[in-house]
């Protein structure tokens, strides 16, 4: 994999198709791991992964919140799109963060809902997620 590079938990798309996210009004949140191991399969909840979460300056336990959800219809280009502001960790200085991992802080057992690899160093500065322009989640 490379940098940027990530996928969906299989759990959150059976649990999206049942019903039991809002992503717009759910407090949707972004962790930072240390190390990973993905597995879509059988990660469910922010207790499968959170064991090698960040610590350091700049890092508050249980990553940041999203602001500014949005879900939305794309006639133009027939999906669903997910999209939030980008996150920025101000004076980030925890090492190298190997991924980001987001999740469903409203659910008593913080569903997973997607990872994505990382590997660019932070340095004491501020260190920005920038979501893809198209949205975060685009379900086609």
């Amino acid at each position: 994999m490379a940098e940027g590079d990530g996928a969906i938990y299989n759990n959150f798309k059976e649990q999206v198709m049942e019903g039991e996210f809002d992503l717009a009004d759910d407090t949707i949140k972004v962790g930072l791991l240390a190390s990973y191991t993905p597995d879509i399969d059988s990660h469910t909840q922010w207790s499968d992964v959170s064991g090698t979460e960040e610590s350091g300056t700049g890092y508050s336990a249980g990553g940041e919140t999203l602001a500014s959800k949005t879900v939305t219809q794309d006639d133009s280009n027939d999906r669903g799109v997910f999209d939030a502001a980008d996150l920025t960790w101000s004076g980030l200085d925890v090492g190298t963060p190997a991924y980001a991992i987001m999740y469903d802080d409203t659910h008593a057992s913080d569903l997973l809902i997607a990872y994505w690899e990382l590997g660019r160093a932070s340095n004491g500065g501020d260190y920005t997620l920038q979501w893809n322009a198209s949205g975060i989640i685009l379900l086609t």
